[in-house]
């Protein structure tokens, strides 16, 4: 079996039809990426739908003064619910998907998506359980914003930032993580030393070592 084939039979082979994973070999494109690659904008018209064979891709929505807002992010045979249900209503994209991790994508043309809602089941299940992924994840993000205090949602936020990435050193900025959190950096430094001095984490030049998950 080819490098491309074998990729596309690990990435997705086994949770779709035998009968689709050979349509998906003939039109899809592997596409390698790297962290802070953005490969999709808000306003642009998607021509390829992403679906992750490694690292990891951060959904975010932006405003008119470019202010990102996270909503989820997508890893290994996830896609993204926003891109697809664009496709389907064939309107632009409302999203920005950043790369978190160095990685590759297998990209499938959007002309598809829709045709094989009607003749696979295991792509319709497929598209449906991502909506309601996304969903839950969405309904998660509203609740820390609403009703968790900011230092409950950062340690949470590295927490989950160490369980994506397998490691409990975390090599974001602190501009980075404001972004991600809608804060500002002085406010997420000042939280930061908070929990240094709690030895919850650790603050090393680049990174930050969170004590336990």
């Amino acid at each position: 079996m080819q490098e491309r084939e074998k990729k596309i039979e690990e990435a997705i082979g086994y949770f779709l039809e035998e009968e689709l994973v050979a349509e998906i070999k003939k039109i899809a494109q592997i596409r390698s990426v790297e962290k802070g690659e953005v490969i999709v904008t808000p306003g642009e018209s998607l021509p390829f739908i992403p679906i992750v064979i490694s690292g990891s891709l951060k959904i975010s929505r932006e405003n008119e003064d470019g202010e990102e807002l996270l909503m989820y992010y997508i890893e290994g045979g996830d896609s993204c619910a926003m891109s697809m249900q664009c496709c389907v209503r064939k309107v632009a994209s409302e999203v920005k998907a950043t790369v978190v991790e160095d990685g590759e994508l297998l990209m499938i043309p959007t002309d598809f998506i829709e045709n094989w809602l009607d003749r696979y089941k295991s792509w319709r299940n497929y598209v449906l359980q991502s909506y309601h992924t996304r969903m839950i994840e969405l309904m998660e993000t509203i609740d820390e914003i609403a009703f968790k205090r900011l230092d409950e949602r950062l340690i949470k936020y590295l927490k989950d930032q160490a369980k994506l990435q397998g490691s409990l050193e975390i090599k974001h900025t602190h501009q980075q993580i404001a972004e991600d959190l809608h804060s500002s950096r002085v406010v997420i430094s000042r939280l930061l030393k908070q929990l240094e001095v709690k030895k919850e984490i650790q603050i090393k030049r680049g990174a930050i070592v969170i004590a336990s998950l």
